[in-house]
């Protein structure tokens, strides 16, 4: 794996960014061949809090975890740990979809879903303050694999291309524990 780690109001020494590779480098044991996606990692300082962002693009899904302690060292063990988990719970089920036979990869296009999320206009009201975009590649999957992917990137939403209605839905996570979807009509 290639590392791309910044800082964000923080400088990033040589021993910080040396911590860093090697405690991620302990995740390519739960992968059969290292992923050749670049990692991003954000290290950050906000009020007294060391912080770390990691985001780990994979074929299919985004491993992403983040952290913020007293100290950035605990900060950087546990996100890893944080990650750890997250392969473990994941990895045998989504391997076991992926590799069976006429499963829902081997029916997506390759170029289906390149659009991105369009971004919002800006209002004239100053309440209505965009502060930041994102842009993504959305994934061709079912509602099932959605809801893993969303608990695998730990949010409490997840944007997708339905392959059953071939339209952007978005699945969440409702205060009861049970999940919800939203579709266009």
């Amino acid at each position: 794996m290639k590392y791309n780690i910044r800082g964000q109001r923080m400088e990033v020494t040589d021993a910080l960014r040396e911590y860093v590779e090697k405690k991620l480098s302990r995740l390519d044991k739960y992968f059969e061949t290292p992923p050749q996606s670049d990692v991003n990692v954000t290290l950050s300082v906000t009020k007294g809090h060391q912080a770390i962002e990691v985001m780990i693009p994979l074929p299919g899904a985004m491993l992403r975890a983040e952290e913020k302690r007293d100290d950035m060292y605990a900060s950087i063990d546990f996100v890893v740990d944080k990650l750890e988990r997250q392969i473990r719970k994941h990895k045998t089920k989504i391997n076991r979809k992926f590799r069976e036979p006429g499963s829902a990869r081997a029916l997506f296009k390759e170029d289906f879903g390149n659009g991105s999320v369009s971004t919002l206009a800006r209002e004239e009201d100053e309440n209505l303050e965009l502060v930041r975009t994102k842009r993504f590649n959305l994934k061709p999957m079912d509602v099932e694999e959605a809801i893993l992917q969303m608990n695998l990137v730990g949010h409490n939403f997840y944007v997708f291309a339905n392959t059953d209605t071939k339209e952007v839905n978005v699945v969440y996570r409702r205060d009861d524990g049970k999940y919800g979807l939203i579709e266009a009509q």
